[in-house]
């Protein structure tokens, strides 16, 4: 109980499961299931349908929260196109006076790129359910595998400014960036690369694994430590940090944490790796070091 108290301040990063329990029956809410895996495009549309919190719809990463990718031009997950995904927004009934609240069975790593996506459109009713789907149902609360059928939102979203930051693979520069990747540090390094044709990292960046935001149960770490994790990385507000991961997932919630952290807004490079790699004029670094 005391975990939710802590996190029930919130509805722009994090949300507790009590506070998300209160307001399943609430029109002015909207939860989205984002739980998807990379080895099995699949299974999360199908572990949705088997069971989910009730009233939740699901956003696929690949056919809801991602572009068409162009082989050799773009990374595995690259963003859509604003009015695309706008419309994608509206299907789900989503209306700027929605509040939503995302969750996942992976830390909190699908559910943050739709978080990062609203904020895009200038969303900051937003908040990530920390703990997940584990959180839920750990704690004995509803499921069901009925699906709704959300009405289409008509809600106004043109001219609310971003409330995020993009960088373009040309304007990455780790010389006067702090560049921070979210992989585990075996593919940092170079040392295994299970997904993509080239291993390594951005010339300079550094290595903040996203994994590392969460503690052994899962949940979000306190914000004193993770404050503590980015400044070993070097975040210390003197420069914009540019987060990037293997295709701009897991970068999310590297930006998520460092706001939960109290950091400011930090620019998503959205290609990350897969898309970097795609042009062999761009550096490659191995080891520890950039």
């Amino acid at each position: 109980m005391a975990r939710d108290s802590r996190r029930a301040c919130s509805l722009q990063t994090l949300i507790g499961v009590d506070v998300l329990a209160q307001h399943l029956d609430d029109p002015s809410w909207r939860i989205v299931d984002c739980r998807f895996s990379l080895a099995d495009p699949n299974a999360g549309r199908s572990a949705y349908l088997a069971s989910h919190v009730p009233g939740a719809i699901h956003a696929d990463v690949d056919r809801h929260l991602s572009g068409p990718r162009v082989p050799g031009k773009t990374g595995r997950h690259p963003l859509p196109e604003k009015t695309q995904w706008i419309e994608q927004v509206r299907r789900f009934g989503i209306s700027p006076a929605t509040q939503v609240a995302a969750y996942d069975d992976s830390g909190g790593a699908f559910a943050a790129r739709l978080w990062w996506m609203l904020r895009w459109n200038g969303h900051d009713r937003v908040a990530v359910l920390d703990g997940g789907w584990r959180a839920w149902t750990s704690r004995g609360l509803p499921v069901t595998a009925e699906v709704p059928t959300p009405e289409r939102a008509e809600g106004d979203w043109t001219g609310r400014p971003s409330l995020t930051r993009l960088v373009e693979a040309e304007h990455v520069d780790a010389a006067r960036q702090l560049v921070l990747d979210a992989r585990d540090r075996p593919r940092f390094r170079g040392e295994t690369e299970p997904i993509d044709p080239v291993a390594g990292h951005i010339p300079g960046a550094r290595c903040s694994p996203a994994t590392a935001n969460l503690d052994a149960q899962g949940y979000f770490k306190p914000p004193d430590e993770l404050r503590r994790k980015f400044a070993a990385a070097g975040v210390a507000g003197d420069r914009d940090v540019v987060c990037y991961c293997g295709s701009g997932i897991t970068a999310a919630h590297n930006i998520l944490a460092l706001r939960v952290a109290g950091f400011d807004e930090a620019l998503l490079y959205a290609g990350s790796w897969s898309e970097w790699i795609t042009d062999p004029t761009r550096g490659v670094a191995t080891g520890d070091c950039g």
